[in-house]
């Protein structure tokens, strides 16, 4: 098949790239909001520990940080399932958004809904697992010096693919540009 002048073939294959990986990443994030709260205990013993931070290299310097309080710990634990879950239903809205942008429905600001919609999960998504896994556990409570209770690697692939995805779904589409003046890309 081949691509009109007006560029519609591949404007369209990007937002089902879009609508795809978006959907991906909501699945994702849904699957881990489901998993830690029918299964409490399991990551709630990471958090306990991340913050404890009881299986660092318990430098003098750096164990002032350490929260102990397993109530503020549990807080903790239930404001990132909170985040999570809504992380997931904001990427699972965008989703369907792209979806909808795709039948051809919602005019001309379909495609700039989906987008500001997906990029505002991608960034929840980011922001949970850069800020506050990699730079708050990560450094703050020095994750990384931990051989059992060390999340980095997971914090990093997920802050990745959810960034590559949010470059994605903001690549310029000539079709897309033209249909929705004043756009912001």
């Amino acid at each position: 098949m081949r691509e009109r002048a007006d560029g519609t073939r591949s404007s369209r294959t990007l937002a089902a790239v879009s609508a795809v990986l978006t959907g991906t990443m909501a699945l994702y994030i849904a699957l881990v909001a489901f998993g830690n709260i029918t299964d409490f205990g399991t990551n709630q013993q990471f958090v306990r520990h991340v913050l404890a931070m009881d299986t660092t290299f318990k430098d003098d310097d750096l164990m002032w940080r350490a929260i102990t309080s397993t109530a503020l710990q549990d807080a903790a634990y239930i404001a990132i399932i909170a985040w999570e879950t809504l992380a997931a239903l904001v990427l699972l809205a965008a989703t369907a958004m792209w979806c909808v942008s795709l039948r051809g429905g919602g005019g001309g600001g379909g495609i700039r809904r989906a987008r500001r919609a997906g990029t505002v999960g991608l960034l929840m998504l980011m922001l949970l697992f850069g800020a506050g896994f990699i730079a708050i556990g990560g450094e703050w409570f020095s994750m990384w010096q931990s051989k059992s209770w060390n999340g980095l690697d997971a914090a990093t692939r997920v802050f990745l693919l959810s960034g590559i995805v949010l470059l994605l779904t903001h690549l310029p589409s000539a079709s897309a540009e033209r249909a929705e003046p004043g756009s912001e890309g």
